[in-house]
């Protein structure tokens, strides 16, 4: 006796796989039925690899054949399991919150801060709406850097909920430990607390819309880092660091940190601090103190963008102590050099966004004037 497809397919149609409502045809599990005459093989695609699913799904399509179609017939069952891709989104995300890049450093003392800070205001001036996390615990500096020492986060109702209002300068909106403690004040916390501090400016804090929120880690990688990976889904790391050595083979251990399967956050790129030295008396003269383009060659070896690089200027470290970033000086050195790595960053979260599993539904769509924002 020949069998037909039809009919096999017509029967197929009584069985539902356990834990979907749709018939074995209509879910689209049936991916092929040859028949040779009195011999049927049935390729069947499940989405789970429960071998008691697998099982009773053999067991179901053998039994209706043989009741529906004929009792002679020799019935062989292929079953192919692929499991549907998750976009796996780390943490609890933050309503209203698009993107969240992370500024990480290997070591202290190489200017991450400074960078966050100038990367912050940049964007601002960009159209973006940016808020920044001082996530450095034992080292919180934005407060000096924005000059807003002395000013402290206000409660707000929001939603019957009572909040902290970030703090705002330069039209960025921040919350640092360092609004809760006094400048003299050592930071003297283990880790849960420190976690537990930074959850509560995550979460209990009226952020609004925001573009961007970049993250200022400590330096190294440690129980913060992880912390922040588990509580909010980044959308990508840039790791600042300085030309020398040393400062690399720690800049190295951070892009390893973001890579590494437990974690698995993108890494948008490294930026190069104290690239070199320009004395004014001499423009086109460029001395490289801490060595020359190392950052730049170790982008290229872990296979990442080089974003820029912030050359030695007074003027940076002076804006920084006196509370106003330098990439707001008009017309400025530095306020070229931070345009051109903000929009490296913003061309490297593009890509990012176009290419992986987003972290949120909203994605920047363009870079024409730097200010586009799909919704």
């Amino acid at each position: 006796m020949k069998l037909d497809k039809k009919d096999i397919l017509k029967a197929l149609e009584t069985i539902t796989i356990a834990g979907e409502g749709k018939n074995m045809v209509e879910s689209g599990a049936i991916a092929n039925v040859v028949t040779f005459g009195d011999e049927v093989v049935v390729d069947l695609v499940l989405h789970t690899p429960a071998m008691h699913i697998k099982k009773r799904a053999e067991d179901d399509i053998k039994k209706t054949i043989l009741e529906l179609v004929s009792p002679n017939a020799k019935v062989k069952v292929n079953i192919k399991v692929e499991t549907p891709e998750k976009n796996e989104i780390k943490g609890k995300s933050i309503p209203g919150i698009k993107n969240i890049i992370a500024v990480a450093s290997g070591k202290g003392g190489v200017g991450k801060s400074t960078v966050t800070a100038n990367l912050a205001v940049t964007l601002a001036k960009m159209g973006f709406s940016v808020g920044v996390l001082d996530a450095d615990i034992y080292g919180p500096s934005m407060p000096i850097m924005f000059d807003v020492e002395n000013e402290k986060p206000i409660s707000v109702m929001v939603d019957g909920k009572s909040k902290m209002k970030p703090v705002e300068s330069y039209e960025v909106k921040m919350l640092s430990i360092g609004f809760f403690t006094s400048p003299s004040q050592a930071v003297i916390w283990r880790g849960p607390m420190a976690s537990k501090a930074l959850n509560q400016m995550i979460f209990d804090a009226d952020w609004g819309e925001l573009d961007f929120m970049l993250i200022d880690l400590p330096p190294g990688t440690g129980d913060i880092h992880l912390s922040i990976m588990q509580s909010l889904p980044v959308t990508g790391a840039v790791v600042v660091s300085t030309p020398q050595a040393v400062a690399l083979a720690d800049a190295k251990k951070g892009v390893s940190m973001f890579m590494s399967e437990a974690i698995n956050v993108p890494v948008l790129g490294i930026i190069e601090n104290m690239a070199y030295f320009t004395p004014e008396e001499l423009p086109s003269n460029k001395y490289y103190i801490f060595g020359k383009e190392g950052a730049r060659d170790l982008a290229e070896d872990l296979g990442v963008a080089f974003l820029g690089e912030v050359p030695i200027v007074q003027s940076i470290r002076e804006a920084g102590d006196y509370g106003r970033p330098a990439a707001l000086q008009t017309g400025s050195i530095i306020e070229n050099v931070f345009e051109e790595i903000t929009r490296n960053v913003v061309r490297e979260v593009v890509s990012r966004n176009e290419n992986l599993a987003p972290t949120e539904a909203i994605k920047i769509t363009t870079m024409a004037g730097c200010s586009s924002v799909k919704k």
